[in-house]
């Protein structure tokens, strides 16, 4: 499959018994998940954040190919086609509308979409991708900013899917009191967001869901790689709960893990967190109904 304004990706020759083995390169026939890259922190930067997310892609591939296939009886994993990364524009609009109809010709093809970043403001193109194929749209997004900012940059993707893709209802969870600010919080509330009010097995409103996770929400100790670090942030296993929950909700439509970023990650510690989310939602994914992939 041939998508304008992206590079294929080469995996490394990777064990028989390596996830790495299972990800398709070639076509995306048979396969139900496409993985796509976003190796930009354009945004980070107008936000005058710490830079370096644009190499999480690549980082975070190189994590996963660590992993290994073992799994219960009774399920498979679902098949993985790596669609490449979107070849960053000259501007931040190019790139997020790149990113937009990259996302698109993966839907239109039936696959569900999942995206590794990259700045957070990214998650505004990919999911407006969806928001242009359902005429209902929802959010979950686990970060320890509200991310509502009206400047361009990695902060504002949540208030652009409210303003430009009519998001309905947005449930921010892990999000820090003391890393947002009084206009941002008024704001997302006065805008009918909601904060911690779900749990990761209760039920989860709306038809047509996007769920992003920000890998800030979790804490430095574990994930120092990231582009603004969280002294009290989740446990790693907190995050895999909902991870797993979000996988198995048939009416999630797209999932992202954002804001890696490898020059602030010791040992690739958070490299190997976002590929061990990626795998959490994998396993979920594959507990779904029949038929309810899409």
């Amino acid at each position: 499959m041939d998508i304008p304004f992206t590079r294929k990706m080469q995996w490394p020759e990777v064990a028989s018994g390596r996830f790495g083995s299972l990800i398709r390169t070639d076509s995306h026939e048979g396969c139900k998940i496409a993985l796509i890259g976003a190796p930009d922190d354009t945004g980070v930067a107008l936000n005058h954040g710490i830079t370096g997310a644009a190499l999480g892609p690549d980082a975070f591939r190189v994590a996963l190919t660590r992993y290994g296939t073992s799994q219960p009886e009774g399920w498979d994993w679902p098949g993985v086609y790596d669609a490449g990364d979107v070849i960053a524009g000259s501007t931040l609009t190019e790139t997020h509308n790149r990113l937009t109809h990259a996302t698109g010709e993966l839907l239109d093809a039936g696959l569900f979409p999942i995206m590794i970043g990259g700045g957070h403001d990214l998650t505004f193109p990919f999911v407006r991708a969806l928001a242009k194929r359902h005429d209902t749209l929802s959010g979950i997004y686990f970060d320890a900013h509200l991310d509502v900012r009206a400047e361009e940059g990695s902060g504002m993707p949540f208030r652009r899917l409210v303003e430009d893709c009519a998001a309905s209802r947005l449930d921010a969870i892990g999000i820090s009191p003391f890393a947002n600010s009084r206009e941002h919080m008024h704001w997302f509330h006065s805008h009918g967001g909601r904060i911690d009010a779900l749990e990761p097995h209760g039920e989860w409103p709306g038809e047509n869901l996007f769920v992003s996770f920000d890998l800030d929400v979790l804490d430095a100790s574990a994930a120092p790689g990231v582009s603004a670090r969280n002294p009290m942030g989740w446990s790693v296993h907190h995050a895999c709960d909902w991870v797993l929950a979000a996988g198995k909700c048939p009416r999630v439509r797209c999932f992202d893990i954002m804001e890696l970023c490898p020059p602030q990650d010791e040992g690739g510690r958070t490299a190997r967190i976002a590929a061990h989310l990626l795998l959490t939602f994998l396993r979920g994914f594959a507990a779904r109904p029949a038929g309810s992939h899409a």
